[in-house]
């Protein structure tokens, strides 16, 4: 992150430590991947809740990730700088809606949802350059995620050996 941004957050506001993804977002080389990857222990965390708290976590890391990287964003003077990562985390959760956790769900998943946000499809890429603020960060990786889920359960119907070779 270049410097002049850097001065613009700060890790002991609780809005910045969250967008930036518990620190996890200033790792300077793939801070999307690293925030990804800061998702996973959320979600292992999350294993053994109802289906009903999942999904109202998913929707709630959604809905307040609109403002954590929208003020990130805001503060930081630069609209959807790598090192927010909130949106990441979210686009995770909703990854994973419905699926069963296990080693090869979660790399499986994170591979779909990272290919889904780097390559931006339609619409996802429409989406990321027409749509400012928090709801645009949010809204490319919320599509990502479902599109990444979306594959997963196909996988799930058509070829579930795929899920359990870890």
């Amino acid at each position: 992150m270049q410097a002049e941004y850097r001065a613009r957050v700060s890790m002991k506001n609780p809005v910045h430590f969250l967008a930036l993804g518990f620190g996890s977002g200033l790792i300077p080389v793939m801070p999307g991947t690293f925030g990804s990857l800061a998702a996973i222990p959320l979600l292992l965390a999350c294993m053994y809740v109802s289906s009903v708290s999942f999904i109202a976590l998913t929707l709630i890391f959604s809905v307040i990730g609109i403002y954590l990287c929208g003020k990130t964003a805001d503060d930081m003077q630069v609209h959807d700088h790598g090192s927010i990562v909130w949106d990441e985390i979210a686009g995770m959760f909703v990854t994973f809606l419905f699926v069963p956790l296990s080693a090869s769900t979660l790399l499986i998943g994170f591979l779909l949802f990272r290919a889904f946000d780097i390559l931006k499809p339609w619409p996802i890429g429409v989406i990321d350059k027409r749509l400012h603020g928090g709801t645009g960060i949010m809204l490319d990786d919320i599509l990502a995620g479902a599109m990444a889920c979306g594959c997963l359960h196909l996988l799930m119907v058509l070829w579930p050996s795929s899920l359990s070779f870890l």
